[in-house]
C-alpha cells in the first residue's frame, strides 16, 4: 500500500495542510482562517486554540479531499511562524498583552512592542549577538521575553511553557516538549554548534530565570528537523486531527525554513543533480526571508546567522529578508484609491485582486517592460522596519514621485514599483552574501507571490539572479511534509527527502540591456531614499 504523508503550515493569515505522496506530488490541500489581533504600540497577537482548532479543520479537509485513507497517512509534519506561546503548567493558555484576555496567548512574529528591549539587549555585547547578524531583532524571542518580564510580571510568573508556535503544534500534536534545533537556534539564540544555551546571556540581559531553573521552560531537548517526537500522535490529538493514533510527527520548522527545505535541494529541471550550496531560497510571504546554506560558518553583518543545523542538518545558515513583504504589497495597495475599483473588476471576473492586476498588466506588455512604468515613481517598502542587511527595526517605508494620477493606472504603477522595492532591497542581502564569498546566482522562489510570472520575472530582473520555481505549487507545505516522511522512516536526512520528493520546474532569466540599466538607476534612487530616512528620524529624534 503506498504511503502519503501530511504538511501542516500555519502562517499569519491561515493554517494550511497538504497531502503528499512519496514522490512529492500534491494530491490535496486546504486552508482555514486564524484570527490576528493588531492594536497600537506595535502589538500583533494570536490565539493558541483558534490555531489549533484551524490546523485540525484544515487537515481533515485536505486528507478528505485527497480521497487517501487515514490508514495510508504514514507521517505528518509542522512547520509555523516564529511566534512566541505562552501556557501555564497546565498547557493553558496566558495572557501575553494589554487586553489581560488569555486566549490572547500569542506575540506574533511581526509584534514590535519589544523595540527598547531589543536596544537594551544589543547594547549587552554579548558574544550570542555574533550569530545573529551581530544585532538582535524584536522579531525574535528573548526581547519579547524580557518586554513580558519586565510589563506582565504575573504572567512571565505564570508562564509554565514558552514555546516558539511550531514547537507548540509539535507538542500539542504528540505531548514531547522537544524543541526543533530550527526554532531554538534561530529566534532564541541556542547555539546548536556547542548544543547548549548561553547562560551568561540571560543573565546578562536580565533574564537569568532560565539558566537558574536549568531551561525547563524554553527547552532541555534540542532535537533536529524531522527527528520523530514522543510516541506519534496522541489518541486526543489524532481524534482531532482526523488521523490515527501513533502517527509519526517529526520535529518542525520555521515556515521560510520549510519553504528553503522544499525548494533548495530539488533536482534541476533537466534532472541535474541537487546542489543546495550553490542555491540561495527566497521565500515571499507576509515577509520574506532569504536564506543561503553554507559546509562552514559565514558571518554576515546584518544577516541572521550562521546558524548549525537549523535548516538542513550539518550545515550552516545565513538568513536575511524583509519584514514586510506580501503584508507591505496588501497595505500599499489599500492605501490608493482606486482599490475598491480593483477589488470590484476582480470579483466580477472571479479572481484575487492582484492577480487580475497582473493579467492585465501582462496583457498590455512583456513582463520585464511593465516596470518601465514606474520611471518617475519609487517605492521603500520597509513599513515593518529594515530586517537586512541594516537590522534597522525603526526603519520606515518611503514613497517618491506619488502624483494624482487616477484609476487601476496609477494603482498598477504603484504596485510595480513596490515590486521593484523589494527586488531591490533582496539585492542588497545578496550583494552583502557575496562580499563574504558566497556565489548568489540562482533564487528559488516560493510563497505565494511566486506562482506570479510577473513576480518571478521582477525579481530576476531587479537582482540579477536566476530564478528557479520548483513544480509544486506548495513547497511550504512540501517542506513539512518531509518532516512527516522523515519521522516516518522513509527517508534518513533530509538532503534524501529534498532530492526525492522536490524538483524545478522552470528557469527564469534576468534582463539585460536596457531594462538591466534602467534597474540599476533605480536602485540608486532606492539608496538615496533610505539614506534620507535614515537622516530624518536623526533630525527629528
Amino acid at each position: 500500500m503506498s504511503e502519503a504523508f501530511v504538511g501542516i503550515d500555519v502562517g499569519t493569515g491561515s493554517a494550511r495542510a497538504g497531502v503528499f505522496d512519496k514522490g512529492g506530488r500534491l494530491l490535496a490541500s486546504a486552508k482555514h482562517p486564524i484570527r490576528l489581533w493588531q492594536e497600537a504600540g506595535g502589538i500583533a497577537e494570536q490565539s493558541s486554540a483558534d490555531i489549533w482548532a484551524a490546523v485540525c479543520t484544515a487537515t481533515k479537509q485536505a486528507v478528505a479531499a485527497s480521497g487517501i485513507a487515514v490508514e495510508r497517512i504514514a507521517g505528518l509534519g509542522f512547520d509555523a511562524t516564529c511566534s512566541l506561546v505562552v501556557l501555564d503548567a497546565g498547557m493553558q493558555p496566558v495572557a501575553v498583552g494589554p487586553s489581560n484576555d488569555p486566549q490572547r496567548d500569542i506575540i506574533v512574529w511581526m509584534d514590535h512592542r519589544a523595540v527598547s528591549e531589543t536596544r537594551a539587549i544589543n547594547q549587552s555585547g554579548a558574544k550570542v549577538l555574533d550569530y545573529v547578524g551581530g544585532s538582535i531583532s524584536p522579531e525574535m524571542q528573548s526581547p519579547k521575553l524580557l518586554w513580558l518580564k519586565r510589563h506582565k510580571p504575573a504572567s512571565f510568573a505564570k508562564a509554565a511553557h514558552f514555546f516558539d508556535l511550531s514547537d507548540y503544534l509539535t507538542a500539542r500534536a504528540t505531548g514531547s516538549l522537544a524543541r526543533s534545533t530550527c526554532t531554538v537556534t534561530c529566534k532564541w539564540t541556542y547555539l546548536a554548534h556547542e548544543k547548549s544555551w548561553d547562560g551568561e546571556f540571560f543573565k546578562t540581559i536580565g533574564l537569568e530565570e532560565f539558566p537558574a531553573e536549568g531551561y525547563q521552560r524554553i527547552g532541555t531537548e534540542i532535537v533536529e528537523p524531522g527527528h520523530p517526537l514522543g510516541n506519534g500522535l496522541t489518541a486526543v490529538a489524532a481524534s482531532a486531527l482526523g488521523l490515527k493514533p501513533g502517527t509519526p510527527v517529526g520535529a518542525s520548522l520555521i515556515d521560510a525554513h520549510a519553504g528553503g527545505v522544499g525548494t533548495v535541494g530539488a533536482v534541476g529541471p533537466n534532472g541535474e543533480e541537487p546542489n543546495p550550496l550553490g542555491r540561495v531560497a527566497y521565500i515571499m510571504g507576509t515577509s520574506a526571508c532569504i536564506m543561503a546554506t553554507t559546509v562552514d560558518p559565514l558571518f554576515v553583518k546584518g544577516i541572521w546567522g550562521p546558524y548549525q543545523s537549523a535548516m538542513i542538518p550539518g550545515f550552516w545558515l545565513n538568513e536575511g529578508g524583509q519584514s514586510a513583504a506580501g503584508a507591505a504589497i496588501d497595505y500599499l495597495m489599500k492605501l490608493h484609491p482606486a482599490y475598491d475599483e480593483l477589488e470590484s473588476a476582480a470579483k466580477a471576473d472571479g479572481l484575487a485582486p492582484l492577480e487580475w492586476l497582473e493579467r492585465k498588466i501582462l496583457d498590455a506588455t512583456a513582463a520585464s517592460d511593465a516596470v518601465l512604468q514606474t520611471t518617475g515613481l519609487h517605492v521603500v517598502p520597509d513599513l515593518l522596519g529594515n530586517r537586512s542587511p541594516f537590522a534597522d527595526p525603526d526603519a520606515h517605508g518611503v514613497i517618491c514621485g506619488l502624483d494624482m494620477e487616477p484609476g487601476i493606472g496609477g494603482l498598477t504603477k504603484l504596485y510595480l514599483a513596490a515590486l521593484c522595492g523589494l527586488g531591490y532591497s533582496t539585492a542588497q542581502v545578496i550583494e552583502a552574501f557575496r562580499a563574504k564569498g558566497l556565489a548568489c546566482d540562482t533564487l528559488v522562489m516560493s510563497g505565494g507571490a511566486s506562482r506570479s510570472p510577473l513576480v518571478r520575472q521582477i525579481m530576476a530582473d531587479s537582482t540579477g539572479c536566476t530564478v528557479a520555481y520548483p513544480t509544486t505549487t506548495e513547497p511550504v507545505l512540501l517542506g513539512a511534509a518531509m518532516l512527516g516522511a522523515m519521522a516516518a522512516g522513509h527517508f534518513t536526512s533530509l538532503t534524501e527527502a529534498m532530492a526525492a520528493m522536490s524538483k524545478i520546474g522552470s528557469l527564469t532569466s534576468p534582463a539585460d540591456g536596457a531594462i538591466a540599466d534602467f534597474h540599476a538607476r533605480k536602485r540608486k534612487v532606492f539608496a538615496l531614499m533610505q539614506d534620507l530616512d535614515r537622516q530624518a528620524r536623526a533630525i527629528m529624534a
